[in-house]
């Protein structure tokens, strides 16, 4: 493609929309990364490395390193992050920073969250093809007029959740007088998307590399938050989270989304100790009070109170990655399979559930009254 003046390496505008939404909202990314998240069904990543060259040109993106398998990582500037939050229609201050210095040593960690928000997000791949030049009679020839169409990105029909927008990452979750968030925590990754059903997803990302102890310190941190209340319009108290995010209308906090991601540190047998550790660790955090109740009808029963509890998902990003987020690839911690999200995000023990239960004793129950009654009113009448 040929160039222009202002823009030399032939970027389009929608391209370079899609670079600066891609990285509005990934804080820094490959030209591979974007092109899959914004656009799947373009050939190959070329308009989008050309897109960050055009922009590095008017100094929007710049590039401080690679990624350790050689692609060049890109990052907004301050200039760059007012003009991403204009093509997100975010506010500015909502942007967070720009990543300045990270990409220097190859960001694993962010291209690990990367992968996970491709892997989540999934964005339709609409096939695209360049239109061809019409050559001119004479140089038409026999090879030329069978060779085949030139390959096209395979288009994938596994659905996902949310979009480029419906994404923030390295959140800062903290109360509001806590000097730079010391006192909080900054989730690696948070997804919006009620379109979809669900609540606010806090999204942690674990490339295996730390201790399990580091991993159950986020969980006490993430409670810490939850638990923070500020004072609502009425004049009550609310939770502080709730300023921010859209009710989950489920008992307890807002979801904890664990992504582990062994790549080839760890085998199979070594990642599943290190998801029974953490889970083992943290089960008062996710577990619930057990609050018991005769209810109607005869035997006990009970439920689990969450109401201070925070639902806590496993899964791994080879799964999201091979079958998308809407497959039974999420582990809830407490109830002991895999399931698809929605299953997963579920409370079957929890009071709704038991209230459920309770009413069908109580129908059952009062049939059974009414039964009695009906057979000593017929042996009164005989």
């Amino acid at each position: 493609m040929g160039g222009s003046k202002a823009y030399p390496y032939g970027s389009t505008t929608a391209v370079r929309g899609h670079v600066l939404a891609a990285l509005g909202a990934l804080k820094l990314a490959t030209a591979d990364q974007m092109h899959r998240l914004m656009a799947p069904g373009h050939r190959d990543n070329k308009g989008f490395r050309n897109a960050a060259l055009d922009l590095a040109r008017h100094g929007l993106v710049v590039s401080e390193g690679s990624s350790r398998d050689g692609h060049k990582i890109w990052h907004l500037t301050p200039v760059g992050l007012d003009a991403a939050a204009e093509v997100l229609g975010r506010p500015v201050g909502e942007m967070g920073g720009t990543a300045r210095g990270a990409a220097r040593s190859g960001a694993p960690h962010a291209m690990a969250v990367n992968e996970t928000i491709i892997a989540i997000t999934r964005t339709p791949a609409t096939a695209t093809r360049p239109v061809p030049r019409q050559p001119t009679p004479d140089l038409v020839t026999a090879a030329a007029a069978t060779a085949p169409a030139p390959p096209v990105a395979p288009v994938t029909d596994v659905p996902g959740i949310g979009w480029v927008g419906s994404w923030s990452t390295e959140v800062p979750l903290a109360a509001p007088s806590s000097r730079s968030g010391r006192a909080g925590i900054r989730a690696d990754a948070v997804l919006q998307a009620p379109e979809a059903g669900l609540p606010v997803l806090f999204v942690e990302v674990d490339n295996c590399t730390e201790p399990p102890e580091t991993l159950e310190s986020k969980f006490e941190k993430y409670l810490r938050y939850f638990r923070l209340t500020t004072k609502s319009s009425l004049g009550g108290e609310m939770p502080l989270w709730r300023t921010h995010y859209r009710p989950s209308h489920r008992d307890g906090h807002p979801p904890l989304v664990f992504v582990f991601n062994p790549g080839t540190r760890i085998g199979p047998q070594a990642l599943k100790n290190r998801m029974n550790t953490v889970m083992e660790g943290t089960w008062q955090i996710w577990s619930g009070g057990y609050q018991a109740d005769h209810g109607y009808g005869k035997g006990r029963d009970g439920y689990h109170d969450f109401a201070d509890a925070i639902p806590v998902l496993f899964t791994t990003l080879d799964r999201l990655q091979a079958g998308g987020p809407h497959t039974a690839v999420w582990w809830r911690c407490g109830h002991g399979q895999w399931e698809t999200l929605p299953d997963a995000l579920d409370n079957p023990a929890d009071y709704r559930a038991w209230s459920a239960r309770n009413d069908k004793r109580r129908a059952r129950y009062d049939e059974e009254m009414a039964q009695r009654e009906r057979e000593r009113a017929a042996e009164r009448e005989r």
